[in-house]
């Protein structure tokens, strides 16, 4: 025999149902939102993609340079770094200016004085050359820049639109970086001190055209030493004993620069006469 519900207990089951139908209201609004908040990521990815500003593209120049006398060595390697500089520069700039101007902007704006910096240098390098040996001609036609705007640059590798990965732009520009190996440099200033390896793109003979590639990645190999090392030494400040950075900084450093160095000295050898004496220049040392 069926009995009605006490007063009380249906004002709960409506109760409940009440609650039950405002959850389920808030369950849809919720989706909805997130739905619509999906579809605008969705549009503002799509949307960055399209304006992506691509990277620049310049020829190699080193690969292009006849032997260089060892007077002009250390003024070939500042300007064959300072192409590098530019390219980064424009890249910066590619990214910083996305959507201004009209459809020469870039042209206007970035590639034609990117072009007259590179003239300049490379006449610069040109020059120093032919200081001491038959200076080189026709470098003026590796002046001028394209842009890639689907982020391949020069070589084949993948290059980003920004101008933070300065190896990026080595990589896609090989020969630009020159000799920049080792030359005086000291590393950055921390409370740990800092490393100074001797310089040797400056105690090289002239550098065959067949060698110049394999020496300049050597050389930019060795600043990349001194570079991990004065990393290692500023995130190790207080560890070990008084024979610490000897024994885990200086040492293995020196390893690895004579094996570097070697490897210079080969690469040169197999063309000319192979240097010797190179090995006293793989000690560093630490100044505070």
């Amino acid at each position: 025999m069926s009995r009605a519900l006490p007063k009380y207990n249906k004002r709960r089951v409506l109760m409940i149902g009440g609650t039950a139908a405002v959850v389920l209201s808030g369950a849809v609004i919720a989706g909805n939102a997130l739905a619509g908040e999906t579809s605008k990521s969705s549009t503002n990815a799509t949307t960055k993609a399209a304006t992506s500003p691509g990277t620049v593209n310049c020829p190699a120049v080193a690969p292009s340079l006849p032997a260089i006398p060892a007077s002009a060595q250390a003024e070939v390697t500042r300007n064959l770094t300072l192409l590098d500089t530019q390219i980064a520069e424009a890249n910066k700039r590619l990214v910083d200016t996305v959507g201004q101007g009209g459809p020469n902007f870039v042209q206007n704006a970035i590639l034609g004085p990117l072009k007259d910096k590179r003239v300049a240098t490379i006449n610069r390098i040109a020059t120093a050359i032919g200081r001491t040996a038959a200076k080189p001609t026709g470098l003026d036609s590796l002046a001028p820049c394209t842009l890639n705007a689907n982020g391949v640059n020069a070589g084949g590798a993948a290059a980003t639109a920004t101008p933070s990965a300065t190896a990026t732009q080595q990589a896609g520009n090989a020969g630009n970086t020159g000799n920049t190996g080792a030359t005086g440099n000291t590393g950055s200033t921390t409370a740990a001190g800092t490393i100074t390896c001797p310089d040797v793109a400056s105690k090289l003979p002239a550098i065959p055209a067949t060698a110049q590639a394999e020496v300049t990645r050597n050389l930019t190999l060795l600043n990349t030493q001194i570079t991990e090392a004065n990393t290692r030494l500023a995130n190790t400040v207080g560890q070990g004993g008084p024979n610490f950075v000897q024994n885990a900084i200086l040492g293995p450093l020196a390893d690895k620069r004579k094996s570097t160095i070697d490897r210079i000295a080969i690469s040169i050898g197999r063309t000319a006469a192979k240097p010797t004496g190179l090995d006293s220049l793989a000690t560093c040392t630490l100044n505070k």
